[in-house]
């Protein structure tokens, strides 16, 4: 998942998955005085949430994205004495130090091979420690899969959306005792088109429109947007809650 973001105009739209986020931190508890992973942190909002609930903890900051590092980095100022940054590919092994728990939002549908990862992620955690984590769930944004299939593009070669079941045999293989996975709907409404154009951009068709023209993204996005005239986005996420064995 190493790729770039326009992570400065992700800052500004991205309220759904840090008020997403503020529910996860609220049920992570790291040790006290523990150093933690914060795993995809893109401009650091969720961060900075889970900094100031925990004075006590440490932090590494970790992303795929430069440029999400480098907004986080500006947003994470305050609080530099307890957070160290990493630019690194989470679908590799990670380059970090052992944590004491392990936070995720919004993220772990863009990685493939939930396999592999959750071992890379067990490899860096200690014993005893949590991970609580939410991304996207089988189901979610079908209305856009949908319209794109009309098209002939496959929007699930982008992001891995699977079952919860799935998620319990991959964390449980992986050397996590699974406290609870569950799926829930969380449709949000764009205020108006012109917000919609933005998300739809810089969020949810970032990797197609990444590849094309400016023509065709824009012929792209409002195919899409024909198919919503609503503005609804049918998110379905999928929270996990496990702890290293």
């Amino acid at each position: 998942m190493s790729d770039e973001w326009d992570a400065a105009t992700y800052d500004q739209i991205a309220d759904p998955m840090t008020e997403w986020g503020r529910i996860v931190v609220e049920r992570f508890s790291p040790p006290p005085r523990a150093l933690v992973l914060d795993a995809g942190c893109g401009s650091g909002r969720v961060t900075e949430i889970l900094l100031q609930r925990r004075p006590d903890i440490r932090l590494v900051a970790l992303d795929g994205s430069a440029a999400m590092i480098d907004e986080a980095r500006r947003r994470l100022s305050p609080y530099a004495d307890r957070v160290e940054f990493a630019v690194a590919d989470l679908s590799e092994p990670l380059p970090i130090p052992p944590v004491g728990g392990v936070l995720s939002t919004a993220t772990f549908h863009w990685i493939h091979d939930h396999d592999a990862f959750f071992q890379h992620l067990a490899a860096v955690t200690l014993p005893g420690s949590p991970l609580c984590a939410q991304w996207g769930a089988l189901g979610n944004l079908a209305r856009i899969a949908d319209r794109l299939l009309e098209r002939g593009i496959d929007y699930h070669r982008e992001v891995h959306f699977v079952h919860a079941h799935d998620t319990r045999r991959s964390l449980d293989a992986a050397g996590w005792d699974v406290r609870d996975v569950w799926v829930h709907e969380q449709p949000i409404v764009m205020p108006n088109d012109e917000a919609l154009d933005r998300y739809l951009r810089t969020v949810i068709l970032r990797p197609l429109v990444d590849r094309l023209g400016p023509d065709e993204a824009d012929d792209l996005i409002a195919f899409v947007m024909g198919a919503l005239p609503d503005r609804v986005l049918d998110y379905v996420r999928m929270d996990a809650d496990a702890t290293r064995r």
